[in-house]
C-alpha cells in the first residue's frame, strides 16, 4: 500500500498562511455567489419574472454561500481543533457531512442548467425528443423544487446513517475503552462507510448531467459542419450559443471532478497517513473550484457583466465628483 509521510504537527507559519488563504477564498466566493444572487433577488423584489436560467442561478449561488460557509468552518477546525492522531471529532465530521450534501444539490442545479440549454439550444429532429425538450424548457421550476425535494430526502438519510453510526461509535467506545487502536480504527471505518454513502447521491444527477452535456458537444459538431458547408460566417448566434453553454457546462464539469477528487484525496490523507498539510491543500482546492466558476458565470452571463459594468461605472463617477469636490478651492477649506 502507498504510504507518505505523517505530518501530524504543522508550523504556525504554515497554520496562519492556510488560514490566511482560507480567508481570501472564502471572501472572495461569497462575493461572487453573493452578487449572482442580489443580482438576480432584486428582479424577485421589483416584482420582474425571472428567466429559467436566472431562477438556477438564484438557486446555484444559494447552495454555494452555504457550501463556501462549511468549507471555511472545515479550515478552522482543521488548522485549530482537529488533531491527525485523535479521532475525528463529531463536528468536524459534521461539517464535512454536510459539505457533502451542499454540494450535491450544488450538482443538482447544474444538472438543470445543462438541461435547460440541452432543451433551448439542441435542434432535436425526433418527435419524442422534441417534446422532451419542450417539457423540460417549461417544467425548469418544477425540476428544481424536485432537485430540492431529493437533496432534503439524501439529506435525512445521510444524517440518519451518520448518526446511527455515531451512536454505534460511543457504544463501542464505552465497552472498549481500554484499546484506544481499535475505538480509532472503528471511527475511521464509520467515517469512511457515511463518507461513501453520502456519495451514492451525487450519481444520478452527474450521469444526467453528461449525457445533457455530451448531447451538446455532438450538436455543436453537426453545427459546425452544417455552417462549414452553407456559410462562411463565423459569428452565427446559435453557434455562439452552443459555444457558451459548453463554455458554462465544461468549466463546472472541470472545477467539480477537481473538487470532489480532492474530497476524495483527502480522506486517506487524514484517516491512514494523518498527513495534515495535504489535507490542507485540499480543503483548498475544494474551496478555489466553486470560486472560480462563479467568477466564469460573471464574466460570460450578460445580465450578471452589466450589472458589474454598471457598479464600476457608478464606483468611477463617485470617485471623479470627490476628486473634483476637494480640487474646488470654495470647497478646500470646508474638509
Amino acid at each position: 500500500m502507498l504510504t507518505l509521510p505523517s505530518i501530524i504537527t504543522v508550523p504556525c507559519e504554515v497554520k496562519n498562511v492556510f488560514l490566511f488563504l482560507s480567508v481570501l477564498e472564502f471572501a472572495a466566493g461569497i462575493l461572487a455567489n453573493a452578487f449572482i444572487f442580489l443580482v438576480n433577488f432584486w428582479d424577485v423584489v421589483k416584482r420582474q419574472p425571472l428567466s429559467n436560467c436566472d431562477l438556477i442561478l438564484l438557486c446555484l449561488s444559494v447552495s454555494r454561500l452555504f457550501l463556501h460557509g462549511l468549507l471555511f468552518l472545515d479550515a478552522i477546525q482543521l488548522s485549530h481543533f482537529q488533531r491527525m492522531k485523535d479521532p475525528l471529532s463529531l463536528s468536524y465530521q459534521t461539517t464535512i457531512m454536510l459539505w457533502m450534501i451542499t454540494n450535491q444539490a450544488g450538482l443538482w442545479f447544474a444538472t438543470c442548467l445543462s438541461l435547460l440549454y440541452c432543451s433551448k439550444i439542441v435542434r432535436f429532429s425526433h418527435t419524442f425528443l422534441l417534446c422532451l425538450g419542450r417539457w423540460i424548457s417549461r417544467k425548469i421550476p418544477n425540476m428544481l423544487l424536485g432537485a430540492v425535494l431529493f437533496s432534503c430526502v439524501c439529506t435525512a438519510i445521510c444524517l440518519w446513517d451518520f448518526s446511527s453510526r455515531s451512536r454505534f461509535t460511543v457504544t463501542t467506545m464505552l465497552f472498549m475503552n481500554n484499546n484506544t487502536e481499535l475505538n480509532l480504527q472503528i471511527t475511521k471505518l464509520n467515517f469512511f462507510h457515511s463518507f461513501l454513502f453520502c456519495s451514492l447521491g451525487s450519481i444520478p444527477p452527474f450521469l444526467l448531467f453528461l449525457v445533457s452535456s455530451g448531447v451538446l458537444i455532438v450538436s455543436l459538431g453537426r453545427h459546425m459542419r452544417t455552417m462549414r458547408a452553407k456559410t462562411r460566417e463565423s459569428c452565427v448566434p446559435s453557434l455562439e450559443a452552443h459555444i457558451k453553454a459548453l463554455k458554462y457546462l465544461v468549466s463546472f464539469l472541470c472545477l467539480y471532478v477537481v473538487s470532489f477528487c480532492a474530497a476524495l484525496i483527502s480522506v486517506p490523507l487524514l484517516m491512514l497517513w494523518h498527513n495534515k498539510i495535504g489535507v490542507m491543500v485540499c480543503v483548498g482546492i475544494m474551496a478555489a473550484c466553486p470560486s472560480g466558476h462563479a467568477a466564469i458565470l460573471i464574466s460570460s452571463n450578460t445580465k450578471l457583466r452589466r450589472a458589474v459594468e454598471a457598479i464600476l461605472l457608478w464606483a468611477r463617477s463617485s470617485l471623479k465628483v470627490r476628486a473634483v469636490y476637494k480640487a474646488d478651492p470654495r470647497t478646500s477649506g470646508l474638509c
